[in-house]
């Protein structure tokens, strides 16, 4: 069975949403707003409420899809051409990349419907085990298992040291299904992010369709490196800068979320529990989308969707 999770507009989810501080990781933003959307349509449901109330009471299964919770989406309210429209993509490790195309198509086709417009301005990918180090200019030269990235206190635990950085013709590869996209006009422009020079390099050798943003997570003083601004400027490719984490949806904080123990929204039945579903549920990918209103400055939907599948 596929999860799909929602947030709804975080931008209008009372204070203890819109009160985050400004430099909150991605992926506290990501499972606060998941819990605290929950929590909004459980009825009569409080954080010590016991038991649960049914999952089935707030979620909405459409074949063999389960909405969680049940959605209905927030249009814009000015014209579209009032709206920047930026949607990140994030590829989850362990999940076949031969999915991306499906996936890719999918994200997009929710936050369309989600904000009732027919294109995004932006799409930026993430790829699994990729990180941007501003004090190594050759920290993305190897890609391969020998050089696994830690997760330290300064990036606050957000990039998983057992993934690999995903190889060049992978990313070759799912950029070329995200040229298609672009082609049919869903997409204005396709951004990458966590590329230093050296990856950046590669990448463009092979590819069609340059990106036109590179978004890097700068832990240090938020300083970019001189030849990545140098080489990026050569390339008309914007550098923008993020606190997204790689690692944003791990396996295990999901079924915290999911689950019937304390926190959870019980959606997974508990170990020795008959209410709730039961198996196994993994993340498969993750989006996040941002609607700003141009001659304001002014975000006014923000978002995101997670998307599992539970196999018993």
């Amino acid at each position: 069975m596929k999860l799909v999770l929602s947030t709804s507009n975080v931008m209008s989810g009372g204070p203890s949403v819109i009160r985050r501080p400004f430099f909150e990781k991605s992926n506290t933003e990501l499972t606060s707003s998941l819990r605290a959307n929950f929590a909004a349509h459980q009825p009569g449901a409080s954080r010590d409420a016991t038991p649960k109330p049914s999952y089935q009471s707030w979620t909405t299964q459409s074949h063999s899809a389960l909405s969680v919770p049940t959605h209905t989406p927030s249009p814009l309210t000015e014209p579209r051409e009032a709206y920047d429209i930026t949607v990140k993509l994030f590829y989850l490790p362990n999940i076949p990349a031969d999915r991306r195309c499906a996936q890719t198509r999918e994200a997009i086709e929710l936050v369309l419907k989600e904000l009732g417009v027919s294109s995004i301005d932006l799409l930026i990918v993430s790829f699994p085990g990729i990180s941007f180090d501003a004090d190594d200019e050759d920290s993305d030269f190897e890609d391969s298992p020998s050089a696994p990235h830690s997760a330290s206190e300064n990036d606050g635990g957000c990039i998983d040291s057992e993934v690999p950085p995903e190889d060049m013709e992978t990313m070759i590869t799912t950029w070329r299904a995200l040229e298609k996209v672009q082609e049919e006009g869903l997409v204005s422009r396709l951004g990458i992010a966590e590329f230093g020079v050296t990856r950046l390099g590669k990448f463009l050798e092979q590819t069609k369709t340059k990106p036109s943003v590179n978004q890097i997570n700068v832990r240090d003083c938020c300083v970019v490196p001189k030849p990545l601004i140098i080489y990026a400027k050569q390339q008309k490719i914007e550098l923008l800068t993020h606190n997204d984490c790689t690692n944003i949806l791990p396996r295990g904080t999901l079924r915290q979320i999911l689950g019937s123990e304390e926190n959870g929204s019980g959606v997974l039945a508990s170990k020795h529990g008959e209410d709730g579903l039961k198996g196994d549920v993994e993340p498969q990918w993750v989006v996040k989308y941002t609607a700003v209103v141009k001659d304001r400055g002014v975000v006014e939907n923000k978002g995101y969707f997670a998307v599992a599948e539970l196999r018993e």
